[in-house]
């Protein structure tokens, strides 16, 4: 495992942003002939919010940065360093970070480069944002987020129920807070959460574009989303619990010293067999799926945004923070954190 241990940075603000279409599941399921109470009774989300087809992650992340740094009265000319973490750029290149440079008005000196990471990546663009801002490179922005509907097979039951769309938006700064990081990959587990087609390993071709019938009569192309949910949820039960046996060692930490554990919400059912297993209580694990199902990469600071909020402004709270999923990667953290700016969600 990789450790990574910080002591002069620390966050100032989280903000999130929304597609304001919200998608209920009994539209979803009325729509594929499902059973809406048996989906939420699994899942434990009731209702997401997806992106219209003009409206992309970097506009969510955009939004996000914009609210978060006039509520921190950040000079955008102290941004030394912004960080666009998605599996949905904008474009294949350039990058979506110098896009977000030109559009939020940074300045030319700002390092800016993207990360393809999911539901991991939280966690790996905190300790890259972290990182920065302790070699004294001055103030970083993180952009985190997806719209991962617009990737995925609406006629795919085993993903159409699950994914949310959003955007998020980190300030990191240097500062005294302490901060342990554990990463860990497992590429073995690749093809279990995978998109085959459309870049340079298949490139795109009408073949590809063509949706299929696979396995349950679920309906996708090999440009959409695959997820083999068993393996998925088989690889977070192995690697997680001993994730955070490892953070606790590494950190000094006990798990009843934490105020919360933040985890990648992928869905109800694995948030509580992950808690058992863990042997966390089930009120320290918040939990954002309900309405806003599984937002990928961006689920941790959404969980932080609309969980977390009045304990966050208000005080010093100490989290751990555990990201998993497509790689396989993962990653854990412990931190001090607030108080810290935090404005209220927003939909657009």
């Amino acid at each position: 495992m990789s450790v990574l241990k910080t002591s002069r940075a620390r966050v100032a603000g989280i903000a999130c942003t929304f597609p304001a279409q919200e998608v209920t599941t009994g539209d979803t399921a009325t729509r594929l002939g499902s059973d809406a109470k048996r989906v939420i009774a699994m899942t434990g989300i009731e209702s997401r919010r997806v992106a219209q087809p003009d409206l992309c992650a970097s506009d969510l992340c955009a939004d996000a940065a914009e609210r978060l740094l006039a509520n921190l009265s950040w000079d955008k000319n102290s941004i030394s360093a912004l960080i666009f973490l998605s599996q949905t750029p904008d474009y294949i290149l350039p990058a979506t970070a110098c896009v977000l440079q030109k559009r939020l008005g940074l300045s030319k000196s700002c390092l800016c480069f993207d990360v393809n990471m999911g539901c991991s990546g939280y966690v790996y663009g905190l300790m890259v944002a972290m990182s920065l801002a302790e070699s004294g490179i001055g103030r970083v922005l993180l952009l985190v987020g997806d719209t991962i509907n617009r990737i995925s097979s609406d006629e795919d039951k085993s993903v159409a129920f699950l994914f949310g769309d959003a955007g998020s938006a980190t300030a990191v700064e240097t500062g005294g807070a302490k901060a342990t990081f554990i990463l860990g990959t497992d590429g073995g587990g690749a093809e279990h959460l995978i998109i085959r087609g459309g870049q340079c390993r298949q490139r795109m071709t009408p073949e590809l574009c063509a949706r299929f019938e696979a396995e349950s009569g679920n309906t996708r192309s090999a440009q959409d989303l695959y997820m083999n949910g068993s393996e998925v949820l088989s690889f977070a039960l192995r690697e997680v619990p001993q994730l955070f046996i490892d953070l606790q060692q590494e950190s000094g930490e006990k798990k009843d010293n934490f105020d919360a554990v933040v985890m990648h919400q992928a869905n109800q059912f694995m948030l509580d067999a992950l808690g058992r297993k863990m042997g966390v209580a089930k009120e320290r694990i918040p939990s954002s799926v309900c309405h806003f199902g599984n937002t990928s990469c961006a689920s941790i600071p959404v969980t932080m945004s609309t969980c977390l909020c009045g304990q966050l402004e208000s005080s010093s709270q100490k989290l751990a923070l555990l990201g998993f999923g497509v790689g396989w990667s993962w990653g854990g953290c412990v931190l001090e954190i607030g108080p810290i700016s935090m404005p209220a969600p927003a939909f657009i």
